[in-house]
């Protein structure tokens, strides 16, 4: 009931005592009565007010100081610092193969061969015809000859001295063609034998004897020289800090105490479209002889994100297309505050800006939580 109810109450008993004080109080009593019986109801009808909504109480944790992101660790393999893929220029079967994986080989040594049958059938085919075009071109320059004497003799005409001149410039013409085509011929034989181009060490053996490989494939690997690099795999380029900046730390896998230091040399363009990483080469300083090529090793490199704060992953929600994270205030109310985040992972988010040491961030619960709504600080996650 409202105040002015009240009031008007008051003024109706404050009559009524009146009239029966004039007349006489019995007549009134039952009025008196119900009167005040009324008036304790009216009691329980007080003015309804909005109830504010209870706090929640949240888990939170404090910011601390800033940090850095630890170390990024990566499994590589050690390789030579220069690799020459070898294949066949020409398509065959494998006939032999003479090298494995570590032999070493020295310039100008045969490495495998294909059949090479077919090269050799065209090969003297090719002879043949060559040697069909000389004698030819060499009977036409005769002919030529005797008719050039006879011509001023008058024993033959002049058409029959031109109809010879122009049989041997087609022999010799015919003798042109068929020496490239032997040539080419003996070129191609040589296609069926896989020579090394310098001294190295076989590191990889793509094809073995019997195999048909096509021209180009590659069948084997030859390193070249003593430098050594480390090979390894990363899920974004962003990872890696700059080139000119990045000394990676490099140790055996199998022994961590042996180690060396690296310098980076590139990072493929593209992702591989299988395993979606990007492949890094890193090159040694002064390797150990431990370092063999093909070694397991275990790459360190430092991390490339700004010092910021660690906060678990599930503090982080969103102001529009902003990430942001609810920050208790001193009056115990949720504020929802933008934030810049450096890295993730799969349980934890860097936090580069945005947040102060001090702060307490809620980290359950945030996407069903208001900005305003009161809160309780609950239990602090560790």
């Amino acid at each position: 009931m409202s105040d002015e109810f009240f009031l008007s109450l008051r003024h109706c008993l404050h009559h009524l005592y009146g009239v029966a004080r004039t007349l006489s109080w019995l007549h009134f009593l039952p009025l008196a009565l119900l009167a005040l019986a009324i008036f304790p109801l009216t009691g329980c009808g007080d003015k309804h007010e909005n109830k504010p909504d209870p706090a929640r109480a949240v888990r939170y944790v404090v910011v601390g100081t800033a940090q850095t992101l630890p170390a990024l660790e990566r499994t590589g393999e050690i390789h030579a610092h220069d690799e020459t893929t070898l294949s066949f220029r020409t398509g065959g079967r494998i006939l032999t193969r003479s090298v494995d994986i570590g032999d070493r080989v020295t310039a100008g040594q045969l490495l495998a061969t294909l059949d090479n049958t077919t090269g050799k059938n065209q090969l003297d085919g090719a002879a043949a015809d060559y040697e069909g075009a000389k004698a030819s071109a060499q009977v036409a320059a005769l002919n030529v000859s005797r008719m050039q004497k006879l011509m001023p003799t008058g024993a033959i005409a002049r058409t029959q001295l031109d109809s010879a001149r122009a049989d041997w410039l087609v022999a010799r013409a015919r003798l042109k063609s068929s020496e490239a085509a032997w040539r080419n011929a003996r070129e191609s034989l040589g296609w069926t034998r896989l020579i090394a181009p310098q001294a190295g060490v076989i590191t990889a053996v793509n094809a073995s004897a019997g195999q048909v490989v096509s021209d180009g494939q590659s069948v084997l690997t030859l390193a070249t020289g003593e430098a050594r690099d480390v090979a390894f795999d990363i899920a974004t380029p962003d990872a890696i800090p700059p080139l000119d900046k990045t000394e990676l730390r490099v140790s055996l896998l199998s022994d961590p105490s042996v180690q060396a230091s690296a310098a980076l040399r590139d990072i493929t363009p593209q992702a591989d479209p299988q395993t979606r990483t990007w492949r890094v080469r890193a090159t040694l300083q002064n390797p150990p002889a431990a370092m063999a090529l093909g070694a397991s090793v275990t790459v360190t490199l430092p991390s490339s994100a700004p010092r910021g704060y660690t906060l678990p992953a599930s503090a982080l929600t969103r102001i529009g297309d902003k990430p942001a994270v609810f920050v208790i205030t001193p009056q115990s109310r949720a504020q929802l505050r933008a934030v810049v985040p450096a890295s993730y992972t799969a349980t934890s988010v860097m936090i580069a800006s945005g947040l102060e040491p001090g702060d307490r961030v809620i980290t359950a619960g945030v996407s069903t939580l208001r900005s305003g709504e009161p809160v309780v600080p609950g239990e602090v996650q560790p």
